[in-house]
């Protein structure tokens, strides 16, 4: 099977692998609450198994996304609606379930300071439903990730604006080689090369930040030993990736992919330990 593009996280390791697709910009009605984050002309997604699954945009598919406040409020709870229609604008009935869920729903804030990675309850009749909160004001961008039964992967894409108190939006810079401490781990994230447009290998090494041991009892989160996800700078790029050897336990996670083009790129690496899942943000530049 041919590889495609995705996903990785600190001494600079990264895997994904998927596709280059146009991004579904339609139906975004936040109750005209929407500003446009500066996108990327295309939006490429897709997700890799280790085994380079490629998958495509279904423009047969429309998404409409409605919250109940019209005017949402930083650090409240919202709840959040997702319906999935077909090209006659009717409800998909049923969705394939994509590790340990039938959706995938992504948010990011505009500077990519912000990571959420949760997952809407289906209520039947093509609709999502979930209840979240915007912890500042601002812009955010919402992917729902998910694969309806017997067709291909789609990832739907919508703006938020948040009102409230909005922070200092800092420059996104790429992080040394040196590892990343988080939850009392000790990450390291490194490549094999590190270029736009070629397959390359991501690995996340997990030790013990105060043994510096290797962490080798790492379990299962949604099925597999990690998941990564990467955006671009200006969230026109997402790339979802799982590992390569989905029942590895540490203290490494392989993931391979292919960045679709050169610049700077956040990376989330999702893992679990002694029943609790740690996230690990990475910044790289990809040359």
């Amino acid at each position: 099977m041919k590889k495609s593009i995705f996903t990785g996280v600190v001494a600079l390791t990264l895997v994904l692998s998927g596709c280059g697709a146009k991004m579904d910009h339609s139906n975004m009605n936040h109750e005209g609450n929407n500003t446009a984050i500066p996108q990327a002309g295309e939006m490429s997604h897709g997700e890799n198994h280790g085994g380079g699954d490629t998958t495509a945009k279904d423009d047969n598919l429309k998404v409409t996304w409605k919250l109940t406040a019209e005017k949402p409020q930083s650090n409240q709870n919202d709840d959040l609606t997702i319906q999935v229609q077909d090209k006659d604008g009717k409800p998909v009935q049923d969705f394939e379930i994509q590790h340990e869920k039938l959706m995938h729903l992504i948010i990011v804030s505009k500077d990519l300071s912000y990571f959420e990675h949760i997952h809407p309850e289906y209520k039947g009749n093509g609709l999502f439903t979930i209840t979240t909160k915007f912890p500042n004001g601002g812009d955010y961008k919402l992917y729902a990730d998910f694969v309806p039964k017997g067709g291909e992967k789609s990832v739907k894409e919508h703006v938020v604006t948040v009102e409230g108190a909005a922070p200092h939006v800092a420059a996104l810079n790429p992080d040394t080689d040196k590892p990343k401490a988080i939850e009392n781990k000790e990450v390291t994230l490194s490549f094999d090369k590190l270029k736009a447009g070629e397959e390359l290998t991501i690995n996340f090494n997990i030790k013990n930040e105060t043994t510096k041991q290797p962490i080798s009892n790492l379990q299962p989160y949604l099925g597999a030993v990690g998941h990564v996800v990467i955006i671009s700078e200006d969230t026109g790029l997402y790339l979802h990736v799982h590992p390569m050897d989905e029942k590895a336990t540490g203290p490494d996670a392989k993931f391979m992919t292919t960045f679709p083009k050169s610049g700077t790129y956040k990376i989330w690496g999702q893992f679990q330990h002694e029943g609790k899942v740690f996230t690990v943000p990475f910044t790289v530049k990809v040359p």
